[in-house]
């Protein structure tokens, strides 16, 4: 019902623009519309901030619409009647005095007080207020992505503020609009009361008769009446428009902050005070009027505090709330180590300012998401600083509390990536990630490195590309204790019977956490939780071993392993290992505290190292990504080892191959011994 009911009032007040009203609903609408125009003045009054009473624009149509809509329903009763109700004839009698001369000149003043004051400024505020908010809005809205991103707010928080900057920029071009509406009415408001003028005379003279007199006394005293009924909702709603548009965000309504504000200082109320005292001396002024007021501002001033400055008071304010330096709280704040820290040089800040084009935090925030959609892991918010001790166009990646990869970024150039560099004046370089012949040349020659048949990339890019890197390779490392928490907990949410079959009655939090890690270590996605959680809970009723549930697990997602290596031509490529070398691999696996282990002798393990790093080198001389395939008894304990010594080859069980993928086989791995 209460949904319907702005509707049907919308409809009805359309509906008195066409059909007659009685007289005795005339006044009561008449009633409603001066009660409701006072209610929103003094909810104008109570809101703290001007975004607290968002639907104002809005109602303010709707008023002013109320408003016209009684207009027009009250000229018709009194043309056609010579009575519009006892409201109007209060006015035209009561309030002006019966004096058609007296109504007209407050008509005329209050139109002047909501005409040339209220609704001017009011609509000049408004209008200066939705510029600077459009104008700042950007600039708004970096801040927060910059706040998010050093991790002083979450995404949730960011997400409000960003509504509220939104909501914002809507509002005050909204109260631009409407303060139009207030500024038309005014004019209508003239407009309709000198056309009731001239009609009501003409009326009372040509159709009823009347002597000009009479006419003037009867439809013109109505007619003004009329005039003031409207007048004064309409200038209570222009107020409400001026005190909205000027009302700054507070913690307070209006009326607290106005009595703290004028009654601060004491001083000034007590000069006030003796100002009005003074001018009990100028002759001919009467005593009494200004001794009580100066009387009052005196006693007033004399049970005022002094307060202090704010310079003076925001200091004594944090100094009393901020924990001592020695305090615990000091110390365990220091002591907090971030997850993930980016630390640039001095030169290096104008890739974090977005105020002189920095992007660096955008595509920060780009890059978590990415590596979310990759590989399951949501990384901690990456904290940027400056260092000052930092050499310049040096930064440094942080990975909890310790510095993980260093590289440069030097201003005012781009990274030239390619082997054909010679002739390009620049800064020889390696490429952070891949180790590729790099170098940093001068911007302006960007053009001419593209052509040379260089790769270019942005000092951005480079520093965004070197962090996923070390995400990517230190994935398990990011993920706490809290985060497997919410993972649960996101997967609860859509498949209840899973999780509540799996933690705790099976494994722990902590055990499902060290399963993730090792899938996490051997770049494998978590995204799909689901299967990932229904694997756990079948090996895990026979087994609680980690090599054991991570290859478990490995087998529930099949082809998914291997997809990531499959190129665009759904080609694998793939090195396989001697089967007579295989199964003494297989003989050699033993299980330790660390998980399966082969023992091996030096020379066999020297020969697969051999093996495996000549085939591998020889594939990414063609640009390939190939993965080694073994069976899944030995896989285990034979990726243990590979990480170690030849991180860059990815083991994967015969289980695991793409069944679309065709497989293309680029060597096979003996077990002989290298002979040095």
């Amino acid at each position: 019902m209460s949904k319907a009911a702005v509707p049907i009032g919308v409809v009805a007040i359309v509906l008195m623009l066409v059909v007659p009203l009685p007289a005795a609903v005339l006044d009561l609408l008449l009633g409603l519309n001066i009660t409701a125009s006072l209610l929103i003045l003094l909810v104008s009054m109570q809101i703290k901030r001007p975004l607290d009473f968002a639907v104002f624009p809005s109602l303010i149509l709707i008023a002013t619409l109320f408003r016209l809509a009684l207009n027009v329903s009250s000229t018709r009763l009194v043309l056609t009647d010579g009575y519009a109700g006892k409201v109007i004839e209060a006015f035209g009698h009561f309030v002006i005095g019966g004096s058609l001369v007296v109504g007209l000149v407050i008509f005329v003043i209050l139109t002047i007080i909501q005409f040339v004051v209220i609704t001017n400024g009011a609509g000049r505020v408004a209008e200066v207020g939705a510029r600077f908010t459009l104008d700042a809005m950007p600039g708004k809205q970096m801040a927060i992505d910059a706040d998010l991103n050093a991790g002083l707010i979450n995404e949730k928080q960011a997400r409000k503020r960003r509504t509220e900057v939104t909501a914002e920029a809507d509002f005050y071009g909204s109260m631009d609009g409407a303060s139009k509406f207030v500024k038309g009415d005014a004019i209508a408001a003239i407009i309709i009361t000198l056309i009731n003028l001239v009609g009501g005379f003409a009326v009372g003279v040509m159709q009823r008769g009347m002597a000009p007199g009479e006419a003037v006394s009867t439809f013109s005293l109505l007619t003004v009446g009329d005039g003031l009924v409207s007048q004064i909702p309409a200038l209570l709603l222009s107020t409400a428009t001026g005190i909205i548009v000027t009302r700054s965000a507070s913690q307070a309504d209006m009326g607290t902050d106005l009595l703290a504000q004028l009654g601060r200082f004491k001083q000034p109320v007590r000069i006030a005070g003796g100002a009005a005292l003074a001018l009990c001396l100028i002759p001919g002024l009467p005593k009494l009027p200004f001794l009580l007021i100066g009387g009052v501002f005196l006693f007033m001033a004399s049970r005022m505090q002094e307060l202090p400055e704010d310079d003076d008071e925001t200091p004594a304010i944090t100094a009393a709330e901020a924990p001592a330096p020695d305090s615990p709280e000091a110390i365990a704040e220091r002591m907090r180590v971030d997850p993930l820290e980016l630390e640039v040089a001095f030169d290096l800040v104008d890739l974090v300012d977005s105020s002189r084009g920095g992007d660096l935090l955008d595509r920060v925030k780009a890059l978590r998401r990415k590596v979310a959609m990759e590989t399951g892991l949501v990384i901690p918010l990456v904290r940027t600083r400056d260092n000052l001790d930092l050499p310049a166009s040096q930064y440094v990646i942080w990975l909890n509390g310790v510095p993980a990869a260093k590289g440069i970024s030097p201003a005012g150039t781009v990274l030239a990536i390619g082997d054909a560099l010679d002739g390009l004046p620049g800064r020889p370089t390696r490429e952070p990630v891949f180790g590729l012949p790099a170098k940093w040349v001068p911007i302006e020659l960007q053009r001419q490195a593209e052509m040379a048949g260089a790769t270019v990339v942005d000092r951005s890019s480079v520093i965004t590309t070197h962090l996923a890197e070390v995400v990517r390779q230190n994935a398990s490392e990011l993920l706490g204790r809290e985060d497997v928490r919410l993972l649960v907990e996101m997967v609860k949410r859509t498949h209840p019977v899973v999780v509540e079959e799996l933690t705790p009655a099976l494994l722990t939090l902590g055990e499902v956490q060290r399963v993730l890690h090792a899938l996490l270590e051997e770049n494998v996605s978590i995204r799909d939780l689901v299967r990932i959680f229904e694997a756990l809970s079948l090996r895990a009723r026979t087994s609680t071993d980690l090599d054991g549930l991570v290859e478990a697990v490995r087998g529930a997602l099949g082809s998914a392993i291997s997809h990531p290596y499959v190129t665009p031509d759904e080609r694998l490529h793939v090195l396989t290992l001697e089967p007579g070398f295989e199964q003494r691999l297989l003989e050699a696996v033993r299980h330790s505290d660390g998980g399966q282990v082969l023992a091996l002798d030096a020379g066999s393990v020297d020969a697969l190292v051999t093996g495996c790093s000549g085939l591998l080198e020889d594939a990414e001389q063609h640009g390939l990504s190939p993965v080694l395939v073994c069976s899944p008894q030995v896989r285990a304990a034979l990726s243990r080892l590979m990480r170690q010594v030849l991180p860059r080859l990815p083991v994967i069980s015969y289980s695991e191959v793409s069944r679309t993928a065709q497989i293309e086989s680029l060597g096979v791995v003996n077990g002989a011994v290298a002979i040095r």
